[in-house]
């Protein structure tokens, strides 16, 4: 059996690894040499071997947890996990990175409901200084959880029950255990920080105050609104966004006067209803209200469809005009402030869930969206430059900013750049690209490795490795790397949890911890005109008008 455990263990990575590992249940080291153990319970089954190598260091330890139960693997979490007064041992440093695993993944194998079920019997039955012990733990645990999701749980009616319950609980074993006020205190702070209108209420020295009401939650937001039949704006913006205010720009960004437009809601039916200027573009659940279009007063769109437009010629290039470094640190500026905002969790939300915009994952797929369409806008700026001279400095201007935003460490929005260059529409202006300049061309080629695909993306991955934080991943492949992870192993065995499949996610998703770990520094620009050349992004979302287009400026020969 073991030597079918490690053919199953070596199926989940492509290098070879030696193990250092807890067993299953009390996750203790194993420091003999070729220990092999299988034991049987009633709800456990476990299996178990290391090898030791002095090339390990606590701080490299890596466990494998073979199987458990959900509860068995939560109770035997607890019966691990070091107090606070109890840390710095290297015992401590792996049952808090077992218990970081758990939380972080637990999603993969039960539901929050089932947690908040399964905690109070954790509690135990202990009497004493054990049932003191017990109860800290819990209460840590339940702490870091909180600390870890932040208000990622806020919406979750179930945990607001538990941790009211578990608040009196605590009250209540005050009585008993005095000790635990100092544990109470921490978790008091927590609570009032994560979940303050709720849990105001519960405090005993706070209850005679009058309730302030909750803070509105605000979140950056892409707003599109259609220009023509076959391309939008895209506007990021604030979700309290006015009819009005969204009509500005348009107006500002396509030279139109604001007076002469109105903004419509296209209904499934093709039905269209114009929004009065003071009326907001997004409901309360932050999602349109429909297609919103951008019209002239008799309803008729503002912009012919792009392969028939005669203004594509009249049309001013402005990209040209602004410096790279600056509209780099523009890009740069705007993906980190999308993707500070994401929570570990949502990564594995997405990828268990495939739900886009939800709110569990509404700041992921804002960061998503947003990479996509730098892609489609490379493509689209290219595409809609009639003067081959000009199309020429564009080009030149764009793997200049892809440089720059790789220097910047944004490799999300370098990534799109690239892209966006190498797809069929623009990579056959085969005129463009030998006007091109060779150090350009040579330029290009050096940035285009970090795309290549092959041996895992070993380039990207090495370049990526060798970055600082803070630092903006490419994160297609960040959900790709889970996605493997999740479908390419089971869940469970047996019926029993497979622990290393989660470590593996839980350890791909701390690279956003990673990433976000240090602030970067003050922005260079504040010009309006650089940050309405990144916010606010002509885009063409026609593949067909696309191509029209790409064979309009350069005929197949």
């Amino acid at each position: 059996m073991c030597q079918d455990l490690r053919h199953n263990a070596g199926s989940v990575s492509d290098r070879q690894v030696k193990w250092v590992t807890f067993d299953v249940p009390h996750f203790r080291y194993i420091d003999d040499e070729d220990v092999e153990e299988n034991k049987k319970g009633a709800d456990h089954t476990w299996y178990s071997f290391s090898t030791k190598d002095d090339s390990f260091n606590s701080s490299s330890y890596r466990y494998v947890v073979v199987s458990g139960t959900p509860l068995k693997i939560l109770e035997h979490l607890l019966s691990d996990l070091r107090l606070d007064d109890q840390r710095g041992a290297p015992e401590s440093r792996e049952s808090e990175m077992l218990l970081d695993d758990f939380l972080l993944t637990y999603l993969v194998f039960m539901s929050t409901n089932d947690l908040c079920q399964a905690l109070p019997r954790c509690r135990g039955q202990e009497e004493g200084k054990d049932a003191l012990f017990r109860k800290r733990k819990v209460l840590q645990l339940v702490s870091h959880w909180s600390r870890l999701y932040k208000d990622f749980l806020k919406e979750e009616e179930h945990v607001r029950s538990f941790m009211k319950n578990l608040y009196r609980c605590v009250l209540e074993d005050l009585y008993e255990f005095p000790t635990l006020e100092k544990d109470l205190k921490e978790f008091q702070k927590i609570l009032r920080r994560r979940h303050k209108h709720t849990y105001q209420q519960l405090s005993l020295k706070e209850n005679s105050l009058p309730l302030r009401s909750p803070q509105t939650e605000t979140r950056d937001v892409i707003c599109c609104v259609h220009v023509s039949a076959d391309s939008y704006l895209s506007v990021h913006t604030h979700p309290s966004l006015e009819a009005h205010e969204l009509l500005r720009i348009v107006g500002l960004k396509m030279d139109r006067a604001e007076e002469d437009m109105v903004l419509a809601v296209v209904s499934h039916s093709g039905e269209r209803r114009v929004l009065q200027p003071s009326d907001c573009v997004y409901s309360e659940s932050l999602t349109p209200q429909g297609k919103l279009v951008a019209c002239r007063r008799d309803l008729t769109e503002i912009l012919p469809p792009l392969t028939d437009s005669a203004e594509l010629s009249r049309r001013p290039v402005r990209l040209l005009g602004i410096n790279t470094w600056d509209v780099a640190a523009a890009l740069t500026h705007l993906d980190w402030s999308l993707f500070k905002s994401i929570h570990e969790q949502e990564l594995v939300y997405y990828t268990l869930s495939r739900a886009p915009g939800t709110g569990h994952t509404a700041a992921l797929s804002v960061l998503l969206q947003r990479c996509n369409e730098v892609q489609q806008w490379v493509m689209s700026e290219v595409l809609m430059c009639v003067s081959l001279n000009k199309r020429v400095q564009l080009l030149k201007k764009f793997i200049k900013i892809a440089a720059h935003c790789k220097a910047q460490r944004n490799l999300n929005s370098a990534f799109a750049i690239i892209m966006g260059l190498n797809t069929a529409a623009v990579s056959r202006l085969n005129q463009t690209w030998e006007k091109c300049p060779g150090k350009f061309k040579k330029l290009f080629s050096e940035l285009e490795l970090i795309t290549d695909p092959s041996l895992n993306h070993k380039a990207y991955r090495e370049a990526f490795k060798r970055m600082k934080p803070p630092k903006i991943p490419f994160m297609p492949l960040l959900l790709k790397d889970i996605t493997f992870i999740h479908e390419g192993n089971k869940t469970f065995h047996d019926n029993l949890v497979n622990f290393e499949k989660l470590h593996m996610i839980a350890d791909t998703v701390r690279m956003i911890r990673h990433c976000q770990s240090d602030q970067p520094g003050e922005s260079s620009f504040d010009s309006a005109e650089v940050r309405a050349s990144v916010h606010w992004l002509h885009i063409i979302d026609n593949q067909q008008t696309l191509f029209e287009l790409s064979h309009k400026l350069e005929p197949r020969a």
